[in-house]
């Protein structure tokens, strides 16, 4: 009888992070790795916000808080869904938790009985149906191909729902494709929600201002405000103020559901940090002049990055309309041979190769629930995607 709980065999740890420490492994042994595994930018955190870190600490702000947020941090997030996405919360309302993850979890564990279905467009980030499968519920993956951009068709979405359904995660921009819903495609999608009353509505808007080329973000409850009461918008400061381990993120939803998911984290962890959270509220109500700016290098990363794949043998790289990821296609180089032998059988059998050939780090897309395809964050420095992506032009002009 194993001393390990029965839980474990319906979960995978996560395979961004076995990259990323793959590589580590690899460069902490001497050799030269690339690693474009981590979804984290490689700006640095802001220095107002890093300052009022300081003051808070210096002022004695580093006793426990209330469960789900300081009244400060939660007003400082009801203002910014008012700001920018048009949406009204009142406190009750709101919930802060340790980073977006913890959020997401608490909703899934405080909503989900056995058996209750979770719809998850795939591509999907790798930790949704290791969450749904904690929580005891059923993913159902809906594959959403490069054809139709990587995002959910209203047909498809049709189809999949059951009387079991009870959530539908979406993501935009998308982690990992990158792709982003407009208005137009979000609404298609909302029109099919409000036949099916017993679906909610769970938003992951964490990369909201990593958007290019005048892309305009919409989310879906401010698009149909009749599923308000049926959604959960969340969101971070992680990625677009690069505060990644700052462990913060936070939703807005019905105030019965913030209260449950409440009573989960009071059970686990508590509050969050007291002094990132007096980081966030500098974060949400300070100077954001600097999100534009990180997001002309992005914007010029992303380009770099599809323009060199797309002259890879065998990859197809689509542009993608927001986040810090491209998703290529590697189909043209399954069935080929390596110089060392080895026949590339699936986008796994690729990374595992690109790593040992070239020392690049990337994630393989069957992952993230759709290959062969492979997963690069540009969220790194310009001159290593420069060569990245050279020595994977050169590792598929090897493969016969």
């Amino acid at each position: 009888m194993s001393f390990l709980s029965a839980a474990l065999d319906r979960v995978k740890p996560s395979a961004t992070i076995a990259v990323t420490d793959k590589a580590r492994q690899l460069k902490a042994a001497g050799r030269n790795v690339i690693g474009l595994g981590a979804g984290e930018p490689d700006f640095d955190t802001p220095a107002n916000i890093k300052l009022a870190a300081v003051h808070a600490i210096e002022a004695g702000k580093t006793k426990y808080t209330a469960v789900d947020g300081i009244p400060e941090l939660k007003e400082a997030i009801i203002a910014k869904f008012q700001r920018e996405n048009g949406l009204t919360y009142t406190p009750n309302q709101i919930t802060v938790g340790t980073g977006g993850k913890q959020v997401l979890y608490n909703a899934l564990m405080a909503t989900i009985n056995p058996g209750d279905e979770v719809i998850i467009p795939a591509p999907y980030w790798v930790s949704y149906p290791e969450m749904v499968a904690l929580a005891g519920g059923e993913s159902v993956p809906v594959v959403c191909t490069a054809e139709f951009g990587f995002k959910l068709q209203p047909d498809a979405l049709e189809r999949a729902i059951t009387p079991k359904t009870k959530w539908i995660i979406l993501n935009s921009p998308s982690n990992p494709t990158g792709s982003a819903y407009t208005r137009t495609e979000l609404k298609a999608l909302t029109d099919v929600l409000l036949k099916h009353p017993q679906v909610w509505v769970m938003t992951d808007d964490m990369y909201e201002h990593l958007v290019y080329d005048d892309f305009e973000f919409t989310t879906p409850a401010q698009v149909e405000p009749k599923l308000f009461d049926r959604t959960l918008t969340v969101n971070g400061v992680s990625k677009a103020y690069c505060m990644t381990g700052w462990r913060i993120g936070y939703a807005g939803g019905p105030a019965q559901l913030i209260k449950a998911m409440a009573t989960i984290q009071s059970q686990s962890t508590s509050n969050p940090s007291s002094v990132s959270q007096w980081a966030a509220v500098e974060a949400l109500n300070g100077p954001q002049e600097f999100i534009a700016a990180n997001n002309k290098v992005f914007k010029e990363r992303r380009d770099l990055v599809v323009a060199m794949l797309n002259q890879a043998t065998g990859i197809d790289c689509p542009r993608p309309e927001g986040a810090f990821y491209v998703y290529p296609s590697c189909a043209g180089t399954i069935g080929k041979t390596t110089p060392s032998g080895k026949i590339i059988e699936n986008d796994q059998d690729f990374v595992t190769e690109l790593l040992e050939a070239e020392g690049v780090a990337v994630v393989q897309g069957s992952a993230f629930g759709l290959g062969p395809a492979f997963r690069i964050s540009y969220a790194t420095k310009t001159s290593d995607l420069e060569d990245a992506c050279k020595r994977i032009q050169r590792f598929c002009g090897n493969l016969r």
